[in-house]
Order: structure tokens, then C-alpha cells, then sequence
């Protein structure tokens, strides 16, 4: 059974000496966790599709102080995500992190959803994120260590309308986490999954404008208010960091209480 290095003596949660590869990082939750694991002294590898947005990250980074640099590759092309992730670990060194953050959405009701829409959602956010995943697990396994975390979804534990490819692709995420922690536990990998409530990000554009769902959002969740992308920086470290080594195959609710109440 491989070894975890544990708590260790040094500062609660340092990450000092890790890479850490967040996919989705140009914006969004991606970007905060990108600044939050680099701010423990990660150093990250900040993934996007648009070379121009992750390298506008990479600046703000350094700007922090942080350590970074961009890997762009569209996580749809799985041989030139996976050939830029080991040309990547070339230069930097082994992946210790991975942020399994890239993802889409597509919006419409079930009876009217289209079958190429549903395989599109499916495939970037369940397909690539296992075939990516399981790319960085290999090497974690053989070393003995490694931090996975998924974006997994409150609408895989609460059903919502008009969401049906990607609570379909968040709820298998949930189940692979519980399976790949059975097998990676013993080589020294956790796995575990954030699931965020209802973020102000990209991806929930749709509904910010919308006066009839912020009110019911802000009823519905104790908290009263939208999460931040910021809300979920915190929790990435601590699953991310040694301090979290006996954590593995949990889905972590950032939800401000949504999930917790009828």
C-alpha cells in the first residue's frame, strides 16, 4: 500500500513544491481556484482553449506572485490534451493536482432537447473529464500521490428542469468518484468532488437576469444569496492539500446550505 506524506510539520495546507493542472482556469470557478492552490504556493498550470484569456490569467497570476504558466488545449481533443499535459509535466514536472473544471451548457426542456446537444454536453463534461483524469491518475498511482478533484453539481443530488444533459453528466461524475476512490485509495490518490450550488459564473448567465429564479434562489438557499466562484477556492485547497489524505470518494456541497434543507 502506497504511503501518503500526510500532515507533515510544515504550514497548514501548504501546497509548496506541487503542480497543480486546473482545467478550465481562463475564468470562472477555475480561475479562483487557480489563484487560491497557487496562493499555498502551487504552482499552476492554468488550461483553457483561448490561448489569449489563459494567458491573461497567467499575468494575473504572476502579478499574485504566483507561479504559473498557461496549457492550452480544448479538453475535446483528447490526443492534444493529453500530448500538451505530458509536454507540460516535461517542463514543470509531475502533475501532483488536478482540477477536473472544464465544462458547458446547454439549456432547453427535455421533450425538446436534441439528442446532438445531449451528447455534446455529455462528452466535454463526463467523457474528457475521465479520459483526462484518468491520463494524470496513471502517473499519480506510480508515484504513490495525488489530489483529483472533479466540479461535480448540486443538480446530480437535486433535480432541476432543463438541465438534463448536464445533470446526467455531474451524476455519473459523482458515481466515478466513489468507484475511482475504491481503486486509487491504496496508490495514494484521493478523489473527491466539489459540487457547487448556483455560482454567478459563465455557465449560469442564463439565469442571472432572470428576477423570478433569483428570487425563488434566494429563498430556497439558507445562505440568501448566489455563491462566488471565491466560495469554492477554500474547499479546493483543503482537498487538494497532505492535511486531507484520509478524504477520498466525497462529493463536497458548496451550495450555501441549498442541498441541505427541503
Amino acid at each position: 500500500m502506497a504511503s501518503d506524506p500526510g500532515c507533515g510539520t510544515g504550514p497548514l495546507f501548504s501546497l509548496a513544491g506541487q503542480v497543480a493542472l486546473v482545467l478550465g482556469a481562463s475564468r470562472g470557478i477555475g480561475r479562483a481556484c487557480a489563484f487560491a492552490l497557487g496562493r499555498q504556493g502551487a504552482r499552476v498550470l492554468v488550461n483553457g482553449r483561448d490561448a489569449g484569456r489563459a494567458a491573461r490569467t497567467v499575468r494575473e497570476l504572476g502579478e499574485a506572485g504566483i507561479r504559473a504558466e498557461a496549457v492550452v488545449f480544448d479538453v475535446d481533443d483528447l490526443q492534444g490534451a493529453t500530448a500538451a499535459m505530458d509536454a507540460a509535466e516535461a517542463r514543470v514536472g509531475p502533475v501532483d493536482i488536478l482540477f477536473a473544471n472544464a465544462g458547458v451548457q446547454h439549456r432547453a426542456p427535455l421533450l425538446e432537447f436534441d439528442l446532438a446537444d445531449f451528447q455534446r454536453v455529455l462528452f466535454t463534461n463526463l467523457t474528457a473529464q475521465w479520459a483526462l483524469a484518468r491520463h494524470a491518475a496513471r502517473g499519480m498511482a506510480a508515484r504513490g500521490h495525488g489530489r483529483i478533484v472533479f466540479t461535480g453539481s448540486i443538480t446530480a443530488i437535486l433535480g432541476r428542469e432543463n438541465v438534463t444533459a448536464y445533470t446526467a453528466a455531474k451524476g455519473a461524475l459523482h458515481a466515478l468518484v466513489r468507484q475511482w476512490s475504491a481503486e486509487l485509495a491504496a496508490r495514494g490518490v484521493t478523489v473527491n468532488a466539489l459540487a457547487p450550488g448556483y455560482i454567478r459564473t459563465d455557465l449560469t448567465q442564463a439565469l442571472h437576469g432572470d428576477g423570478e429564479f433569483d428570487a425563488w434562489l434566494r429563498r430556497r438557499t439558507p445562505a440568501g444569496r448566489w455563491g462566488t466562484p471565491e466560495d469554492l477556492a477554500s474547499a479546493m485547497v483543503f482537498l487538494a492539500a497532505r492535511e486531507s489524505g484520509f478524504v477520498t470518494g466525497q462529493i463536497l456541497a458548496v451550495d450555501g446550505g441549498l442541498s441541505a434543507t427541503m
